[in-house]
């Protein structure tokens, strides 16, 4: 553009009226916003999002208060594995499909879904056993054998099973998880309420980010005798 045209564009500018300044404005205006809410929806759902703890539940390992990093990419090429701390929808939990609901649940703005951060301690195929010994500690038992989980707040520490619970002994099904908090004797997860469908996965905890006394990334466990 030369300055003639330049001078044009400029003077067509000024010759404008109130009202079409203010159209052009909101129009600006209208375009931001639009393009701000796709790149929202696009990261937190192809990206991650941010989270932040507001329970107990993953004590040691998460406190009340820390924000946290959940990734969603790996989810459209792997399945969760044992070890992997996520981010998910309880099954009780009824995911509604209307169009704001899906709106606020792609942009994070004003949603009102329940969602629980749990430690994947079942996968499919697994024999699982919540066992209770005479010395008041409790155990995980993976096809049989113990599991080990240094992790967890404290192996005395656990909510006592009942019959009407998910102790086990019991097999989990193919495209299911057993979901368990660190913190086991204040958690409400998969002894309480089942087998976790892959389909409620929202995405996998990668790292505290706040506070920054606090900030470092999870590494997966190395289990040992359990198959997988």
């Amino acid at each position: 553009m030369d300055r003639e045209e330049q001078n044009q564009t400029q003077e067509s500018k000024h010759n404008l009226t109130a009202k079409e300044k203010i159209v052009a404005g909101l129009q600006d205006l209208v375009e931001t916003v639009v393009f701000v809410v796709v790149m929202v929806i696009i990261i937190r759902f192809f990206i991650g999002e941010i989270r932040w703890i507001p329970s107990a539940s993953m004590r040691p390992t998460l406190i009340e208060g820390d924000r946290i990093f959940v990734e969603r990419f790996s989810r459209f090429y792997s399945e969760p594995k044992r070890g992997d701390i996520m981010v998910f929808y309880p099954p009780e939990e009824e995911i509604k499909t209307d169009p704001i609901s899906i709106m606020a649940r792609l942009t994070g703005f004003w949603c009102k879904d329940i969602a629980y951060i749990k430690r994947v301690v079942g996968v499919p195929g697994d024999k699982l056993e919540v066992k209770e010994f005479a010395d008041g500690t409790f155990k995980v038992y993976i096809n049989d054998k113990p599991l080990n989980e240094p992790y967890i707040m404290s192996p005395d520490d656990y909510i006592p099973c009942s019959n009407d619970m998910f102790c086990g002994p019991m097999q989990i099904p193919a495209g299911n998880y057993f979901m368990m908090g660190d913190n086991r004797g204040n958690s409400q997860d998969s002894r309480f309420w089942g087998f976790l469908p892959k389909e409620r996965f929202i995405g996998k905890a990668i790292f505290i980010f706040w506070p920054l006394n606090r900030w470092h990334a999870f590494t997966r466990p190395t289990y040992e005798n359990t198959g997988k």
